[in-house]
């Protein structure tokens, strides 16, 4: 029989004692082969909106038990300012959903949602969200939406190709096109049987295993030690970046995906992660997509700024950059979305790998830098007229007062003296100094020393 070993005691063959010895099965450690208890899965697109969808208002309201989680539910989660980004207000809606039953080469399609991300110069720029249950080895399927080489073909094809989902509601956008990802953004969920005890902690109290990391690296990063060998050398501080939700499950954001692992045995229908799994495809899906509305919106001020110069209307410019900032800030950055710590973790690990507070902090800093240059701009702008006032009223001034002293009235005179105020104030104006006031008036710098 396989995986046992039979063995005869010593003696006779009619007297034979026989012992029995199981082999315990061996553990592969390699995820590529492993279908989890509980396997969820969930694409975000980027896509453009053709027109408003005709869908139900709000995001999917999926239930357990007697909790639904649709915009009120999951509001509480959030400040009022990010809910509004992420559910829209009554008669001002910004995401859509439908239900939807789709079944293909082993995933589930359950529903879809729209969530319209529009900016300033892209109004119609949106994300599609995909959620999917999946019934073979999770792995395989995520190397084939992240187009991995060796991998199987793209899932999202035929009844689920994404152009036939959305039929003339959006279009993908191209992955060249602005704020557009290079693949789709993935949400895995696995949840381990008695069996994977590479993901298992060995008890409730006891640290984790380095392959339950590894396990989650990959299911983040959609590859395998062969598609991408992590450097031993920083491998302690990717994995560092792990949110431990609690000692049943973990989550690791990374740039183009992330995953969430049980670290016990699903016991099957009424466990834990059930809710676990909920709030993957709510919450902690919300926050992910709050962190993507700030980055697209990071890229378009980056854009903004590095146009800056193209205008000659330099303070219009920087007064509408400023405006677009100070939107931004008050509407899209948030840092700190809740009092539940995972959603907080979650956006920062988000943030994090795309390094949007430091790139938020440029932008700052290479704004202030323009309004300053605006304000110098200004004032020598005024200064300028200063001077050229100085420079046409003296010698008129000085023309008149000498014609009103002398009680000269002669009209001849008048114009004579108007005359040579203006020959000298032309005089003036060609002199460094002039030219100065006139390059000033200009917005300009002035001429070089020794000009």
């Amino acid at each position: 029989m396989p995986g046992t070993v039979v063995t005869f005691a010593a003696g006779q063959w009619p007297h034979a004692e026989i012992f029995v010895r199981v082999r315990a099965p061996r553990v592969n450690p390699a995820l590529e082969g492993v279908a989890g208890v509980r396997q969820a899965l969930t694409v975000v697109l980027p896509v453009r909106l053709h027109r408003t969808p005709d869908w139900a208002e709000g995001p999917i309201p999926f239930e357990l038990g007697s909790r639904r989680t649709d915009s009120a539910t999951r509001s509480v989660y959030f400040a009022a300012a990010s809910a509004r980004v992420l559910y829209g207000t009554p008669g001002r809606p910004c995401r859509w959903h439908r239900f939807l039953t789709v079944d293909h080469d082993e995933l589930h399609l359950k529903g879809m949602e729209i969530l319209r991300t529009a900016t300033a110069r892209s109004p119609g720029h949106a994300l599609a969200v995909l959620h999917f249950t999946v019934t073979r080895p999770l792995l395989p399927v995520l190397r084939a939406i992240g187009h991995r080489r060796t991998a199987d073909p793209d899932p999202l094809s035929g009844p689920l190709a994404p152009d036939q989902l959305l039929g003339d509601i959006a279009e993908l956008r191209a992955g060249t096109d602005t704020f557009a990802l290079g693949r789709p953004y993935t949400i895995a969920f696995l949840t381990p049987d008695a069996q994977h005890t590479p993901a298992l902690r060995t008890a409730q109290d006891a640290a984790l295993p380095q392959s339950a990391d590894a396990w989650l690296w990959q299911l983040a990063s959609r590859s395998t030690p062969k598609d991408f060998p992590l450097a031993p050398e920083i491998a302690s501080e990717q994995l560092d970046q792990a949110v431990r939700i609690s000692a049943d499950w973990s989550s690791l954001v990374l740039r183009h995906g992330a995953a969430f692992l049980g670290h016990r045995a699903d016991s099957g229908e009424g466990d834990f992660y059930e809710f676990g799994e909920l709030h993957a495809r709510t919450v902690y899906l919300d926050a992910i997509l709050l962190g993507s509305l700030q980055r697209d919106h990071i890229d378009e001020l980056t854009d903004d700024l590095s146009e800056v110069f193209d205008s000659v209307r330099l303070a219009g410019r920087v007064a509408s950059l400023e405006k677009n900032i100070a939107v931004f800030r008050s509407t899209y950055w948030r840092q700190h979305l809740t009092a539940h710590g995972p959603a907080n973790e979650l956006l920062l690990a988000f943030q994090s790998q795309h390094r949007l507070p430091a790139r938020f902090n440029e932008i700052l800093a290479e704004a202030a830098d323009y309004s300053r240059l605006v304000q110098t701009q200004e004032s020598q702008q005024i200064s300028g007229a200063l001077g050229v006032l100085t420079i046409l009223g003296l010698p008129l001034g000085t023309a008149l007062g000498i014609l009103q002293v002398l009680g000269d009235e002669s009209l001849t005179h008048l114009l004579v003296a108007l005359a040579l105020s203006v020959a000298a104030t032309a005089a003036v104006l060609t002199t460094r100094y002039g030219r100065l006031v006139l390059s000033s008036l200009r917005g300009r710098a002035g001429p070089q020393r020794g000009s």
